[in-house]
């Protein structure tokens, strides 16, 4: 499963046979890069690059894009349908990369409802038919709301911690 975290940045957990990701440092899959939408030229925030996924959706880019924090600009339709574009473009990048049984998505910027089922129909279109598993013909199931009242990190911390310990005995 992944878990992705959208606020002030893009953060990606990958958990593999109950295990984390891990290679010559943690995955920076927040720095995938995605193809700028049409019109949407100079609004990556990214010093580092200039489409890349956190520096197109996060939440500064769409406070630097619209100039307004996206709780502002819950009833902005346009704000929510780019939003969701990027976010299902590299959400299909994680699918045929990790080839996840399930994607969890929270972070600040995902308490924007709304964004669900636009997230979920592009994907799959994204997709267009490449892969036909289970997971995907149930889509809602596949790409869900974090649960954990939004303490998902520190609970992982505390389990990350459980994990360690019993690793050493204790």
């Amino acid at each position: 499963m992944i878990y992705l975290t959208v606020g002030t940045g893009i953060g990606v957990g990958v958990m593999v046979s109950g295990q984390l990701l891990h290679g010559m440092l943690h995955p920076e899959a927040g720095h995938i890069l995605l193809e700028v939408q049409p019109g949407d030229e100079g609004n990556c925030v990214c010093p580092y690059h200039d489409r890349c996924f956190e520096g197109l959706a996060a939440g500064p880019s769409i406070e630097h894009r619209w100039g307004k924090k996206g709780f502002e600009l819950a009833d902005r339709p346009e704000v929510w349908d780019l939003e969701s574009t990027y976010l299902a473009e590299g959400i299909a990048t994680y699918v045929l990369c990790y080839s996840p049984q399930r994607i969890v998505l929270g972070g600040g910027v995902m308490k924007q409802t709304q964004l669900f089922p636009l997230v979920r129909k592009k994907v799959f279109e994204n997709l267009n038919g490449y892969l036909v598993t289970p997971e995907l013909a149930d889509i809602d199931s596949y790409i869900v709301e974090a649960g954990c009242q939004g303490d998902q990190g520190v609970l992982g911390c505390i389990e990350l911690g459980r994990r360690a310990l019993e690793a050493a005995g204790a």
